[in-house]
């Protein structure tokens, strides 16, 4: 009897991947992490651009996607960020197990507070149809300029593309670092033309009232796409409930 344990693991991704000849591929088989893996996560030049790291991460224990074999770099930088954590979770759930030992800093009395996460109990949007969905928001006050008042915004979902172009602009800075992000991702703003917003690049996230930002991320919030990350805590000593996202500092560690 053959007792060899199991190494490759298959999974239904949220939302897939398209290939170049239009084809979408929703699985993805995944290997355990190994000593290479390990040997990724500690270098330090990787380590300054996360969205590089993901890339070299995912590419070594991607197997194949769909149909497609082997996974090379250009298909796992193209997988949509969605895609990408959700890989991640299920990378962390095979190779270590699905219990995640987090923690979290109370906004009202800064103190930590440690939970043990169970991975496998969170939820899971996925996409029902073909292709990845757009993300549109309405916005209350809008964007205006000279050439006129808008206030309808589409966005395409990010890529780790996106993830790794915009990584040190996050680093640095993170709300200029989203700007940034959401540009890239930016299809329309109202009938403003196409050649005349990207000549606008990031001023127009910028220029945004407050109010209208919190709209964009409350509707990517809703509406992305891919494993549900926020939490709702309660602070071990202060016993106030504060919004948190799953702390994925040590995420590839059993400790």
């Amino acid at each position: 009897m053959d007792k060899r344990p199991v190494r490759e693991f298959e999974v239904e991704l949220p939302v897939g991947y398209v290939d170049e000849d239009g084809r979408q591929h929703r699985t993805a088989t995944l290997r355990k992490m190994t000593g290479r893996e390990e040997a990724l996560l500690a270098d330090r030049k990787l380590r300054r651009n996360g969205g590089k790291l993901v890339t070299e991460l995912l590419r070594n224990c991607l197997v194949r996607l769909g149909e497609l074999e082997p996974v090379n770099r250009h298909m796992v930088a193209g997988l949509s960020s969605p895609d990408r954590n959700y890989l991640l979770l299920e990378l962390r759930k095979i190779t270590f197990g699905q219990e995640l030992h987090a923690t979290y800093t109370c906004p009202f009395c800064g103190e930590t507070s440690s939970v043990l996460e169970e991975l496998d109990e969170l939820p899971v949007r996925r996409v029902n149809g073909s292709g990845p969905p757009e993300i549109v928001v309405e916005l209350e006050d809008g964007y205006e300029d000279k050439e006129g008042f808008y206030t309808t915004m589409v966005f395409r979902l990010p890529t780790g593309v996106d993830e790794e172009k915009t990584a040190s602009a996050m680093k640095e800075n993170a709300s200029l670092g989203m700007n940034a992000l959401l540009t890239r991702c930016l299809q329309g703003l109202g009938d403003m033309p196409a050649n005349r917003r990207e000549a606008l690049g990031t001023k127009i996230l910028s220029d945004l009232a407050l109010g209208d930002r919190a709209r964009i991320e409350r509707t990517f919030r809703q509406e992305m796409p891919g494993a549900d990350l926020s939490r709702e805590i309660m602070c071990e000593d202060c016993g106030r409930k504060f919004q948190a996202t799953l702390d994925l500092t040590s995420f590839f560690s059993l400790s």
